[in-house]
C-alpha cells in the first residue's frame, strides 16, 4: 500500500477516535455509492456532520483552500445529498473538515475546523 494511503488511513482513524470523545455518534466511514466517497459521516446533537478528513506529512503547508477546492466541495455535497436521500434523513447538515499535521512516531496535531464550508448556491 502506498504511504500517502497508510498515512491517510491512519488520519481517519484519530479523527474518528477524536470525533467519538467528543460525543459524536459516528453513522459512517468511509462511506460509498458509486463514484461518491465520504470519509466521516455523524451526528452531533439534531445535526448530521459529513466530516472531510485531510492528514498531511508535517513537512507539506496546505492552506484550507488548497485542501478543500470549489471542485472537492461541490463533491461533497453531491455526496452528503446522496447519502442524506438513501438514508432518509431529515436533519441539517453542517461540513467539517479535521485536518491532522503529522509529524511520525505517534506525534501530530489535529485541528477540527467545525462548519468549514458552506454549500455553494447554485
Amino acid at each position: 500500500m502506498a504511504q500517502h494511503t497508510d498515512l491517510g488511513q491512519l488520519g481517519e482513524e484519530l479523527a474518528h477516535e477524536y470525533l467519538v470523545k467528543k460525543g459524536y455518534k459516528i453513522r459512517a466511514r468511509n462511506w460509498h455509492f458509486n463514484h461518491y466517497e465520504l470519509d466521516i459521516v455523524a451526528e452531533d446533537g439534531p445535526e448530521l456532520v459529513v466530516v472531510e478528513v485531510k492528514t498531511r506529512s508535517a513537512t507539506i503547508y496546505e492552506t484550507l483552500d488548497e485542501a478543500i477546492s470549489k471542485a472537492k466541495i461541490k463533491f461533497l455535497v453531491n455526496a452528503a445529498e446522496a447519502y442524506i436521500l438513501e438514508n432518509e434523513i431529515d436533519l441539517e447538515t453542517r461540513f467539517d473538515l479535521i485536518a491532522i499535521k503529522w509529524f511520525g512516531k505517534g506525534k501530530y496535531e489535529l485541528e477540527h475546523i467545525e462548519d468549514a464550508f458552506k454549500p455553494p448556491v447554485n
